[in-house]
C-alpha cells in the first residue's frame, strides 16, 4: 500500500508541475485544494502530499491559515540561482571531459550539429530542445547524482520564471558560440577549460535575461 501511495502522489506532483510550467496556474495564484482534487479526480490526501513535494522544490509556498500559492521568482532569486547553476554545471562539464568516451563525444557532436542547424534557421523552440539535450548529456556524463539532483531542482525554479533568454538580441548566435567552446574543451579532454566555458555560458544566460527585463521595463515606461 505504501508503494501505491508514493506512486500516486508523485504522479499528482508531476501533474501540478505541468499546470504551473504551462501557465495554466500563474505565479502568485492560490492553489484551491477542493477544485484541484475535483479537476485531477483524486482525493485531497495525495494532493496534499504532492503539494508538500512542490513546496520542498520551491515551486509552491505554504502560508499558515491561507493555503498554498505558486511561488513568484524575483530578479534577486535569479541573481542568486544562476551563479550556483554556473558552478554546478561547470563541475559537470569538468567531470564530463574526464569521463567521456569517443562514442559519447560522437553523440555530442551530432547534438551540436543539430544545434547549429536550428540556430542558422532561427528555430528557437527546436534550439531550446537541442540545448536541453546537450546539457542533460553533459550532466549524465558527469555521473554524479548529487550534482544532477541539485541542478534539476534549481532548473525548476528558473523555469517557473518562464523567461526565454534566446529572445535577447544576438543571444542565439552567442549561445551557439558558447556551446561550441564547451564542446571543444570536451573533445580536447580539457576539464578545466570545459568548466570555465560552461560557467561562462550559464553566466551569459543571466546577462541576457537582465537585458530582456530592461527592455520590457523600457517598453512599459
Amino acid at each position: 500500500m505504501r508503494l501505491v501511495h508514493n506512486s500516486l502522489h508523485d504522479e499528482v506532483a508531476e501533474q501540478l508541475r505541468e499546470l504551473i510550467f504551462s501557465g495554466q496556474v500563474a505565479p502568485g495564484d492560490f492553489l484551491d485544494e477542493v477544485k484541484l482534487a475535483e479537476q485531477l479526480k483524486i482525493s485531497r490526501t495525495p494532493l496534499r502530499e504532492a503539494l508538500k513535494v512542490l513546496t520542498a522544490e520551491g515551486l509552491v509556498r505554504h502560508e499558515p491559515r491561507r493555503g498554498c500559492f505558486v511561488n513568484e521568482v524575483t530578479e534577486q532569486d535569479l541573481d542568486e540561482i544562476f551563479p550556483v547553476l554556473a558552478l554546478l554545471e561547470g563541475r559537470c562539464a569538468y567531470e564530463a571531459a574526464r569521463h567521456a568516451s569517443d562514442a559519447d563525444l560522437a553523440t555530442l557532436e551530432d547534438l551540436h550539429q543539430k544545434l547549429a542547424k536550428h540556430a542558422k534557421a532561427r528555430r528557437i523552440n527546436e534550439y531550446y530542445a537541442a540545448n536541453f539535450a546537450i546539457h542533460e548529456a553533459i550532466i549524465l556524463l558527469a555521473n554524479n547524482r548529487w550534482l544532477a539532483g541539485t541542478i534539476a531542482d534549481l532548473r525548476k525554479i528558473v523555469k517557473l520564471a518562464r523567461l526565454q533568454q534566446l529572445h535577447a538580441p544576438g543571444r542565439l548566435d552567442q549561445s551557439l558560440s558558447e556551446h561550441l567552446a564547451v564542446f571543444a574543451s570536451l573533445k580536447a579532454r580539457d576539464a578545466e577549460g570545459a568548466d570555465a566555458a560552461m560557467r561562462t555560458h550559464i553566466t551569459r544566460q543571466r546577462e541576457a535575461l537582465r537585458e530582456l527585463a530592461r527592455a520590457q521595463r523600457t517598453r512599459l515606461a
